[in-house]
């Protein structure tokens, strides 16, 4: 069974994210072994300076590190990364599902988004839109795409 990591950078607060990822966690169980990891949002001052923001992204990206999967593929999620369609996404999983190590370890920044030394060690730089989306939101869009991409597999209608 596909082991998939997926480390975030801040803690969710809202109730309506937090139960939007239950519910897709609870779907996703039948499917693979997801493991959700939560990190602490480094703190910056109130207008904080471009040497203070990538400082604090390298300390992000340390973190990162620590809890990457071993032998797994890194898929950091970013705008400037490939756009893959939800059939596309369903393929890369699939495609995971047969490697002699079925991992994948998908990364969400913070507000301020990822570490460029990080991103270039990704397998995958994934964008889910040229639009900017809160990276709260953008967990309970990864967890549903991540459901949907196997429901393709499985030849559902929920995929329409």
């Amino acid at each position: 069974m596909l082991r998939i990591r997926l480390i975030c950078v801040g803690k969710l607060k809202e109730r309506f994210y937090t139960e939007a990822v239950a519910e897709y966690q609870k779907r996703l169980s039948a499917f693979c072994r997801l493991e959700p990891v939560e990190l602490q949002e480094e703190r910056l001052s109130a207008k904080p300076s471009q040497a203070e923001i990538d400082a604090a992204l390298r300390k992000e990206a340390s973190e990162i590190e620590k809890n990457l999967l071993k032998d797994s593929k890194l898929v950091c999620l970013c705008v400037e990364g490939e756009a893959y369609s939800s059939e596309d996404l369903s393929e890369f999983l699939t495609g995971s599902e047969m490697d002699a190590q079925p991992r994948i370890c998908f990364v969400i920044g913070g507000s301020y988004g990822l570490d460029a030394g990080l991103k270039r060690k990704a397998d995958l730089r994934l964008s889910m839109s040229k639009m900017t989306f809160p990276h709260h939101l953008a967990r309970v869009m990864l967890l549903e795409q991540l459901y949907r991409g196997f429901q393709i597999r499985e030849g559902t209608k929920y995929h329409k």
